[in-house]
């Protein structure tokens, strides 16, 4: 049976847990189009195209 050979102390414990905690802030990407920053792999939101095309009509403003 496998059994710890010493007390692992708190500072070792939470070192090893301390990277878990991390987050990447997402990656954004500007719109050929209208110059907008959306996710990458999406419509955006801006002006409603996707890959060079129109895929929602977004209404014009007034």
């Amino acid at each position: 049976m496998a059994v710890p050979k010493g007390k692992v102390s708190k500072a070792r414990r939470d070192k090893r847990r301390s990277s878990v905690w991390k987050l990447t802030a997402p990656s954004l990407v500007a719109c050929p189009k209208c110059g907008a920053y959306h996710l990458p792999h999406r419509v955006c939101k801006n002006c409603g195209s996707y890959d060079g095309r129109e895929v929602i009509k977004i209404a014009a403003e007034k």
